[in-house]
């Protein structure tokens, strides 16, 4: 009876585990694809800055936004994140003026400035775009990232493109893996009704 009982309670543990390495493999292949094509807006999720400079993560994703803006694959760039502990400037106030020194015009670019994490910052942005009538955006961020952004938004009835920015560095095989299962788990977290 207690081996039967401790089967009981191990199983779900097994089901949680599989379907978490189910999802991270998920994440893995949405990483690799890129689905860009005509949208309403472009979507750049945030990044850390250092005092009013995009980090090198923030400016790559900002980077690969404006070339699809040259591209002409949306008319808006709408820029993302909070303060992040910098009192003086947000995530998304310093893309905005990074797409803006870069030649994208002021009223091209659209901020959401108030979000500390990805739900939030994406819970805003919709809001946003039904403001302005907008449907379907290019999401813009890392790899690892897309998938769990893509399915936010879908809930949200947003048409989502994944478009990851260029890989910077080398990453080791482990240290995608990693990033891969955190991911997974911050969407299983989403899926339970837990917003980070």
């Amino acid at each position: 009876m207690k081996r039967l009982a401790a089967w009981l309670c191990l199983l779900p543990a097994i089901f949680l585990l599989g379907y978490m390495f189910y999802v991270a493999e998920a994440i893995e292949r949405q990483s690799l694809i890129d689905e860009s094509q005509h949208a309403d807006v472009i979507l750049v999720m945030g990044a850390a800055e250092y005092n009013g400079r995009p980090s090198p993560v923030l400016q790559g994703r900002l980077n690969h936004a404006l070339l699809l803006y040259l591209k002409n694959m949306a008319p808006y760039i709408l820029t993302t994140g909070g303060a992040g502990g910098d009192p003086n400037f947000t995530e998304g106030e310093v893309g905005r003026a990074y797409l803006v020194t870069h030649g994208v015009p002021a009223e091209a670019v659209i901020t959401e400035a108030v979000g500390s994490t990805t739900v939030q910052s994406l819970d805003a942005a919709v809001e946003t775009m039904r403001r302005m009538n907008l449907h379907s955006c290019i999401v813009v961020s890392d790899g690892y990232h897309i998938y769990r952004v893509k399915r936010v938004l879908e809930a949200k009835g947003i048409n989502v493109y994944g478009s990851p920015r260029p890989p910077a560095g080398s990453l080791t095989v482990s240290e995608l893996r990693w990033l891969y299962l955190r991911q997974a788990v911050g969407y299983m977290m989403w899926r339970a009704g837990i917003s980070i």
